[in-house]
């Protein structure tokens, strides 16, 4: 697996939105702010915690996923569980990254249908799911984007 860290996932938003980010009457996005995720677990959703992200003109920045998390418990998950992640919106993000945190080591983590497997070692995972509206037909412009935080515990 791929290491990355949040500073150049960061950077890498800040290139691709930074003066680029069209917002307003061309923008197929719509709301104040991005859409609520949800990460789904033996059938039972949870609510993510929305972070950094630029939408409607407006970028708004915030701490890292542990420091966002920091007083909430984690979602209890099994060894290998599947975990999916969701958005009751459209159109769905077109460019998306999931990185897991674990005792200060970051790894991309592969996503397939908006899933993925739960670790197999027990301890507390903290994710940054980072999802992009990339334009369709103007390379590096990015209508919106959006970073949600959310922690398991493989019990």
């Amino acid at each position: 697996m791929k290491q990355l860290t949040i500073g150049v996932v960061l950077l890498v938003v800040g290139i691709l939105t930074g003066c680029q980010l069209i917002g307003g009457g061309d923008s197929p996005l719509s709301g104040n702010q991005p859409p609520e995720v949800y990460v789904k677990i033996s059938n039972e959703k949870h609510p993510t915690m929305l972070g950094t992200y630029c939408w409607s003109g407006e970028c708004v920045d915030t701490v890292g996923p542990v420091e966002l998390l920091k007083g909430q418990a984690p979602l209890p998950v099994q060894p290998g569980e599947p975990i999916t992640l969701g958005m009751n919106f459209s159109p769905k993000p077109n460019e998306l990254h999931l990185l897991q945190i674990k005792d200060g080591k970051e790894t991309e983590v592969d996503i397939a249908n908006n899933r993925f497997t739960a670790p197999t070692e027990p301890g507390v995972y903290y994710y940054s799911y980072g999802v992009w509206w990339m334009d369709a037909e103007e390379e590096n412009v990015a209508h919106g984007d959006a970073f949600y935080a959310f922690a398991v515990e493989v019990e």
